[in-house]
């Protein structure tokens, strides 16, 4: 899934800079008090009223405590992502077990790790990488956009070279050869622990993930700045004096909310699936650590075998990155006062 910031800007523009138009809404919106209430309280309200976005809501609370409780469910099952059960491996490695009270789920073909603690374990990498990522980007590309967008001049000039050069670059290539370089310059892995090589990975996906998306994010942001530096509240803020850092995160930020919350509901699902990609082509996480992308690459050779094996992560995968950009959709749709579900 490839994230592009462009996408929101319809969705959220109208939102984010001009008051909501009460006298459009349809019964759908029947009986939302909206006096008194910010666009972002009001956005809010019809949320809670979409049932598939409360639907996603629960699922993606689901995953995120799935990953913060993951020990406590594998030892639910007394098992853990690490401990190899060589003794239930035929000569082959192929397990001569399949679900059983013990695991859940089987175990792993040649090593024979527990599926169910790997898969629960496995939440965690995706969703602190996606998070991370997102949440970088997104400061990121919004206080460069700002900064870019209101100055204007000398400072926007630069600022648009670096953006156009960095949305320039292939992503893919680049992470591939990228990650390695980065971890080599902490030693070669049979110098470092694997802690330290896990570690490292966390860190390189982060920072490769952010580097080639927030410019995408800072181009869209200095585009609605620029529209709203001529806003009357803008123009009389700077009549009146009022230093430019309040202008900037006191008058304009606050009025791109709708466009940042979008962009980051967006930007989630879309570094899952990145750290997934990468994880699966070798780049991103290595083992022992356990993610859904290395258990899906490891999985291909044994489908017919043992399906769970493959299906479990990709199911996973797949069902985390619907729910997160179906309610990105719905948060899109709540802030465009042109749109009701």
């Amino acid at each position: 899934m490839s994230f592009n910031p462009q996408q929101v800007a319809e969705s959220v523009s109208e939102a984010t800079v001009e008051p909501v138009d009460t006298g459009r809404r349809g019964k759908k919106d029947k009986g939302l008090s909206t006096a008194g209430k910010s666009p972002v309280q009001i956005a809010m309200a019809r949320l809670r009223k979409d049932k598939v976005a409360m639907i996603c809501f629960g699922i993606i609370v689901v995953y995120v405590l799935v990953a913060i409780f993951a020990p406590a469910l594998a030892a639910l099952e007394g098992q853990d992502p690490a401990t190899t059960h060589s003794d239930l491996l035929d000569v082959d490695g192929l397990p001569t077990i399949g679900q059983t009270a013990d695991h859940w789920l089987g175990i792993e073909p040649s090593l024979g790790r527990d599926l169910f603690a790997r898969f629960v374990y496995g939440a965690r990498p995706s969703i602190v990488i996606g998070t991370f990522a997102a949440i970088a980007t997104t400061v990121i590309g919004v206080t460069v956009g700002l900064l870019a967008g209101y100055f204007g001049g000398w400072i926007d000039n630069i600022v648009s070279w670096v953006i156009d050069f960095i949305l320039s670059l292939p992503f893919l290539l680049f992470a591939i050869a990228l990650v390695p370089i980065i971890t080599s310059w902490f030693g070669s892995p049979l110098e470092i622990s694997d802690d330290t090589v896990t570690k490292v990975r966390f860190g390189s996906l982060v920072f490769v993930l952010t580097f080639f998306f927030w410019a995408g994010l800072a181009r869209l942001v200095r585009g609605e700045v620029i529209s709203m530096r001529e806003k009357e509240f803008v123009q009389a803020a700077r009549a009146l004096g009022v230093p430019t850092r309040r202008i900037l995160f006191k008058e304009m930020l606050p009025n791109l909310v709708g466009l940042i919350i979008v962009s980051l509901t967006l930007a989630i699902p879309a570094f899952i699936s990145a750290e997934a990609g990468l994880s699966f082509l070798g780049v991103g996480l290595k083992e022992p650590t356990a993610s859904w992308g290395l258990t899906i690459a490891a999985a291909q050779g044994y489908y017919e075998l043992q399906p769970l094996y493959l299906w479990v992560p990709v199911i996973a995968v797949s069902l985390l990155v619907l729910a997160l950009s179906l309610l990105g959709d719905a948060i899109a749709d709540a802030f465009n006062p042109n749109t009701r579900r």
